[in-house]
């Protein structure tokens, strides 16, 4: 009940600053960006264990044991970490090792270039799409929105995703991909066509989407909270997470509502 109160306390601080950049007037409501990054979690490779069946074999001390995983598999599907459950094995990519893991989320506003919302999911790799349907669900007003995203994004899910919630999604087109099989290169269809990436709109989001990576940057870099974080369980990260992206944003404000006084001053 206390964790409850204290993830809605958070939640609730976060979508009050929000409120006060939107009255002075920071915030648009028609262009956004999404994107997601890796958390690594309070947990190690040698706290997987299967989950079935008998643990690895391991030597050594009890608080810090040499574990043995030699010739064993693992996976989040037979196997399950001990020190924090919910960290899951997860690499952003095939060229990253798998590590226990969480995923950030942030909708980014494209003008203020402000974090306006945040999630975090279970690593798996249809959290990024499952996230950011989630968080344009938030959006108010029925007036047409787009969002900006990377090739990852490029999906049939997630673009059908957004034209049933009256978004267009502004994708980075993903004309290949690599089969993990062979590796090689093959051409893959975009979701999107000319009908999307004529307009001069769609340009601006591809370029204004990747300052995304700002947000996530400064807040790894100032303190490392969420570069690693030292809690365990989803709704715990989640708040460390949300804080983080506040941070942020108060660090951001200052410098727009100034740029904005300076603006109506010389008008």
């Amino acid at each position: 009940m206390i964790a409850l109160i204290e993830h809605d306390i958070v939640r609730g601080l976060f979508a009050q600053v929000m409120q006060q950049a939107k009255e002075a007037q920071l915030l648009s409501d028609e262009h956004f960006s999404v994107d997601g990054t890796l958390i690594r979690a309070w947990a190690s490779h040698k706290s997987f264990v299967p989950k079935d069946g008998p643990p690895p074999p391991s030597s050594g001390s009890r608080s810090n044991p040499e574990v043995d995983f030699k010739g064993k598999k693992r996976s989040n599907d037979t196997h399950v970490s001990t020190s924090d459950p919910d960290a899951k094995l997860f690499a952003k990519s095939n060229k990253q090792e798998s590590v226990p893991a969480y995923l950030g989320h942030v909708l980014m506003e494209n003008r203020s270039k402000l974090a306006v919302d945040t999630r975090v999911t279970l690593a798996s790799g249809t959290a990024e799409h499952e996230a950011a349907l989630e968080m344009l669900n938030g959006l108010p007003g029925e007036q047409r929105k787009s969002v900006g995203a990377d090739k990852n994004f490029d999906t049939s899910g997630f673009v059908a995703g957004c034209r049933e919630r009256n978004v267009t999604p502004h994708v980075a087109q993903n004309a290949y991909q690599y089969d993990t099989k062979t590796g090689k290169r093959a051409r893959r269809k975009s979701r999107i066509d000319a009908r999307t990436t004529r307009h001069p709109g769609y340009l601006a989001s591809q370029v204004i989407r990747k300052m995304i990576e700002t947000l996530f940057g400064d807040g790894k870099q100032h303190g490392g909270t969420i570069r690693q974080v030292k809690l365990r369980g989803r709704r715990k990260v989640s708040d460390v997470f949300t804080l983080a992206m506040l941070a942020v944003n108060l660090r951001r404000l200052p410098g727009l509502l100034a740029a904005q006084g300076a603006m109506a001053g010389s008008g």
